[in-house]
Order: C-alpha cells, then sequence, then structure tokens
C-alpha cells in the first residue's frame, strides 16, 4: 500500500471515519437507518446507536458549521421504527448542541424522511464549488467537484475488505467526483476490486477506470492513497 498525496479531488478535504470536512461542513452518507436484521448484511443493524456516536464524535473533533447527510440516512420505505425516530431526534439534538446546522440531502430511500425530519433538505447542496448530493441521480447543478455517496464502495486489498473512497478528476461533465463509503459501518457495501461502470448506480461513475481508490485506516488515521482502479486492479 502507498502512502502519498490524495487525488486531486480530495486535495483540500479532510476525511475521517467514512466522512469528510469540506471547508466547514462535514459531509456523510448512506446511515440506512432502519435496515433490520433480515437484510443482507453482515450484521444485524442494531438500534443505530454506533451512528449517532460517531456523529457526535465527529462533531466534537471538527466542529462544523454545517452537517449535510447526503442521502439515504433512511432505510424503509414503508415503516418508521421508533428506534430510528430516536436515532434522528438524537443527531438533530447533538447538532443543536454543537451549534451546527443539519441539512439532509435526500437520497433514494429516503420517501419516508418527512416523518421523522422537518429540518432543511436540499437535493444539491453547494458548498464553495463543492456540490453535495446523493449521486443517485444526474445533478442539475453544475459544480467543479461533487460529492456523493448511494454505491457504499469498498476494496479488498491482501485479502482484507475495506470501506473505501473514490476520487476521480475530471471525470464527470469535466469534473472531478468523490464518492464516501457508507456511514453505516456494518452495511457490507459494494467491491470495486473488478467492477466496471454498468456494476455502479450512480451516473456520475461513467469511468470507473479513472477513480482512484483512498482507504482511511481507522486505527492510526493515516489516509493510504492508490492509483487509479484502471492501473491498479491486476496488483489486487
Amino acid at each position: 500500500m502507498n502512502r502519498g498525496p490524495t487525488p486531486g479531488a480530495l486535495a483540500d478535504l479532510t476525511l475521517d471515519d467514512r466522512a469528510l470536512l469540506v471547508e466547514d461542513t462535514l459531509v456523510l452518507a448512506d446511515c440506512h437507518l432502519g435496515r433490520g436484521p433480515s437484510s443482507n448484511v453482515e450484521l444485524p443493524m442494531g438500534d443505530g446507536s454506533d451512528v449517532l456516536d460517531r456523529i457526535e464524535a465527529l462533531l466534537a473533533r471538527h466542529d462544523p458549521a454545517t452537517l449535510v447527510v447526503a442521502g439515504d440516512l433512511l432505510h424503509s420505505f414503508r415503516t418508521i421504527p421508533r428506534t430510528v425516530e430516536r436515532v434522528v431526534d438524537g443527531i438533530a439534538a447533538a447538532t443543536r448542541e454543537a451549534d451546527t446546522r443539519m441539512v439532509v440531502a435526500p437520497g433514494n430511500h429516503d420517501t419516508m424522511l418527512s416523518s421523522v425530519w422537518d429540518g432543511p433538505t436540499e437535493a444539491e447542496y453547494r458548498v464553495g464549488d463543492t456540490v453535495v448530493c446523493h449521486g443517485h441521480e444526474a445533478p442539475d447543478t453544475e459544480a467543479d467537484r461533487y460529492v456523493v455517496g448511494h454505491d457504499h464502495p469498498t476494496i479488498t486489498i491482501e485479502g482484507q475488505r475495506r470501506p473505501c473512497y473514490l476520487a476521480g478528476d475530471g471525470v464527470y461533465r469535466g469534473a472531478a467526483v468523490v464518492m464516501v463509503p457508507a456511514f453505516n459501518r456494518l452495511l457490507r457495501g459494494v467491491e470495486v476490486n473488478e467492477m466496471g461502470a454498468a456494476d455502479f448506480m450512480s451516473p456520475l461513475l461513467t469511468d470507473v477506470d479513472a477513480f482512484a481508490p483512498v482507504v482511511l485506516d481507522e486505527d492510526s488515521r493515516e489516509t493510504l492513497s492508490f492509483p487509479p482502479l484502471g492501473e491498479f486492479r491486476h496488483r489486487l
């Protein structure tokens, strides 16, 4: 594994615990609160307390002005368990306590968002030259960089599967794209090692070989950067 500078798409971003900081805005995606133990996951999802605890820790470490949940805060299309309401209320309370504004950029799973969240929502949230959105649809807003979730990328290196960020320069309408891993760390995610563009759901990933995987070591918080997948697959 190479330790070195991150790709240009990530040059001014801070990566931390499957989230990132752009300017004074903390971005995370794919909490999938309410996904039950019968779903296709490695472990039951529990009550969401892990998600809440880690968001509180991120707020304490970075003191952001804004928290943007870039889609799929929820999982269920039909019902919202009471545990989910409590976790969403807890996240909202944590952001108020931290004097942080919380915004949700709804994803394709957030059809029942209004039943648990009455705060601000923006499909595409701009931070300077960056637009944050879920990534399940082509964005309407032009930007120099897009930060998205949706596909839950992971990568297997030396037999160990890890969540990863994917970063590409000039890969979508001439703009950079950064895809964050699923914030819910019990989601299995998709393994990018052998995936092509047709295997991704997001329309922003049209040239997968141009995207470089970036892994954050959760113990040392060291960023491990790799070449673009088109140059790197044969070494995995």
